[in-house]
């Protein structure tokens, strides 16, 4: 049984076009308001992948700050800080980085513009005039693509951390200006060797998060 996990060390042998495209065909199906189905992707391999990890990363290394399409979360408070903390430190723990060392942890926070090695990265937009709804379908369908992924042994991350540089993902990847940036998805076949791939964050409990009604 495949089982979905955040892969952040990737081999670097690419994925076969016709697993790629099983995958999308698989997400493709994702349920989405009105059928708009209103996502669209932009999928780098070989020379594109390395052409955008390096705008990126130079980018990300420097004091050049963008703002996102999409704002990030005003803060993270009570069981979400908690959990956000919680995957944090799981990953520092797995790399030997203590918790005051914030230049390995920058490093390894810039390893999200490396894509974590992998050869490939989705970016996922939608149309600004969608709104909310836009990214909601979007949501859904990089779940769908993470799971796709797994099921054909492709390792896979969705990255929001991408879509703080929307300015340029459009210079390199020729997005029109009404393109809401969501995020990206880099995907490869996973080093399972690799420190970063062997832990599991948990998950809450259903009763944490399901209210029943039933009056």
């Amino acid at each position: 049984m495949a089982i979905r996990t955040s892969c952040r060390a990737f081999k670097p042998e690419p994925v076969a076009g016709e697993t790629i495209r099983a995958i999308l065909a698989t997400a493709q199906l994702t349920a989405s308001w009105c059928n708009s189905q209103s996502w669209k992707l932009a999928i780098t391999s070989g020379a594109g992948t390395d052409r955008l990890r390096d705008a990126l990363y130079a980018a990300a290394s420097s004091e050049y700050v963008e703002t996102p399409d999409i704002p990030f979360p005003r803060e993270y408070r009570g069981v979400h800080l908690d959990r956000r903390r919680e995957s944090g430190y799981q990953l520092y723990s797995a790399l030997g980085i203590e918790r005051r060392d914030r230049e390995r942890q920058m490093a390894q926070t810039l390893e999200n513009f490396r894509f974590f090695g992998a050869p490939h990265v989705a970016i996922v937009h939608t149309d600004e005039a969608l709104g909310p709804y836009g990214a909601v379908d979007c949501g859904g369908y990089v779940s769908n693509f993470l799971l796709a992924a797994a099921a054909h042994g492709v390792g896979s991350i969705a990255q929001a951390a991408l879509a703080m540089y929307p300015g340029v993902l459009r210079d390199e990847l020729g997005l029109a200006a009404d393109r809401t940036v969501v995020c990206g998805i880099s995907f490869g076949y996973p080093d399972i060797d690799h420190p970063t791939n062997g832990y599991r964050t948990s998950r809450a409990p259903l009763d944490e998060v399901v209210e029943w009604v039933t009056t």
